[in-house]
């Protein structure tokens, strides 16, 4: 392996782990989302701690709608359709095999958000904070999945293309406060209890996975063809 693959230079991707760590990061979010799903359908002894921590944690604050806003598909996914576009003009530009193929991947990943989470809303029909009033399908955080997915995807695809790690982690940081900001507005706002956004989390994280991997697969085939 190329020292460049282990850095994540310039048309890299970070390396696929060994497969124990592998299953260990595939495993531990897959594992806790059917805990929490199970627990939540049931109305188990989580949920009910689950309830009474947002009883302490909701406030009426303009802010905290703001920041649950950011994970909504109207800024959300633009975003990450800009990222992509920006990513496969620059694959293409290079001369990328497959150029389009990152692109190509986090779009469908994308897509895929509504068709794992609303099923999941209808089969566990979980109701919201009573400042949401009547009605269900508050499992898992619909606003969660789309922030997780469309900013951690446009994450994925455009840090191949930083060339410094200072502006990596700056990428990574913003990802991750991006992230952190729309859950802390949907919890303080009332909108979702905090196991619909961690369950969320966890569905996500399964799915930034497989799209590490396949781009980190593609971008090593990519390396190792002749020049």
């Amino acid at each position: 392996m190329r020292r460049s693959d282990l850095d994540g230079h310039l048309g890299t991707a970070p390396p696929v782990p060994g497969w124990p760590t592998f299953s260990l990061l595939f495993g531990l979010p897959a594992l806790l989302l059917a805990l929490i799903t199970w627990q939540v359908a049931a109305h188990g002894p989580l949920a009910r701690a689950d309830e009474r921590l947002s009883g302490h944690l909701v406030h009426p604050a303009r802010i905290y709608e703001l920041l649950a806003d950011l994970g909504g598909i109207a800024v959300a996914v633009p975003v990450l359709a800009v990222v992509l576009v920006y990513v496969a003009r620059r694959a293409r530009r290079a001369g990328r095999d497959r150029w389009w193929l990152p692109s190509v991947a986090a779009a469908v990943l994308m897509a895929a958000v509504p068709a794992l989470v609303v099923p999941m809303k209808e089969l566990i029909a979980r109701p919201g904070p009573p400042v949401m009033g009547p009605g269900t399908g508050f499992y898992p955080s619909g606003h969660t999945a789309t922030a997780a997915v469309a900013y951690g995807a446009a994450t994925l695809v455009l840090l191949p293309w930083l060339r410094s790690s200072g502006a990596r982690r700056a990428l990574i940081t913003v990802c991750t406060v991006l992230n952190l900001a729309v859950a802390f507005g949907l919890i303080r706002r009332g909108f979702h209890w905090p196991l619909d956004v961690v369950a969320s989390w966890c569905l996500c994280a399964v799915l930034l996975l497989a799209l590490w991997v396949l781009l980190s697969r593609s971008g090593s085939a990519a390396a190792a063809q002749p020049k």
